[in-house]
């Protein structure tokens, strides 16, 4: 259930890109942004800060998309969210516990050089998904007509940002696999 809430927002957003267009399939996500946080503080009693940076972005970029009928703004929201995130663990990186070890550290216990290791290619990953999203957005096809680059970026934006990070994740679970403690009785 948490997995379809993380979500909500970005099926909402495509499906209304695939019904409408750009602009109301950002009106949409705004929408369904709210609605996820207001789920999330309903049945959880809290808010991720995931979900509050992607709401305030949202809002800000989503409402100068609508507001001045340019989908520059919205197409720039994954490369914002992306480097905040990538700049937020690279912050932690000086604190006590790293960002990483803040979110895992009482699911699995690794040494601090492991972390500082899952800390940096984390924020390697975000910084180089927003500088991605910026090439398919501003860079990629700039021959083609506006309508098809806004629809190729979508695309990206959904299915390919979506897949690199699963990859990128799996990637990460071989890196923590050999530091995951067998729990099973042997016999």
């Amino acid at each position: 259930m948490k997995i379809l809430l993380d979500f909500f927002p970005l099926i909402i957003f495509f499906a209304a890109f695939k019904l409408y267009d750009i602009f109301v399939a950002t009106a949409a996500a705004i929408v369904a942004t709210f609605i996820q946080i207001a789920v999330m503080r309903l049945k959880h009693r809290r808010f991720e800060p995931m979900h509050l940076i992607t709401l305030a972005i949202i809002t800000v970029f989503g409402g100068l998309t609508i507001l001045l009928h340019d989908d520059v703004f919205i197409k720039w929201k994954p490369t914002i969210v992306n480097w905040i995130f990538s700049l937020v663990i690279l912050a932690m990186q000086f604190t006590k516990k790293s960002a990483l070890e803040y979110v895992m550290g009482s699911q699995i216990s690794l040494p601090a050089t492991a972390w500082r290791n899952l800390n940096l290619s984390w924020a390697a990953f975000f910084l180089s998904m927003g500088g991605l999203n910026l090439y398919v957005a501003f860079f990629h096809n700039l021959g083609a007509d506006p309508e098809i680059r806004t629809e190729v970026w979508v695309n990206f934006k959904v299915f390919w940002m979506f897949g690199l990070t699963l990859v990128f994740a799996v990637g990460q679970f071989f890196f923590l696999y050999r530091y995951l403690k067998d729990d099973a009785p042997s016999g």
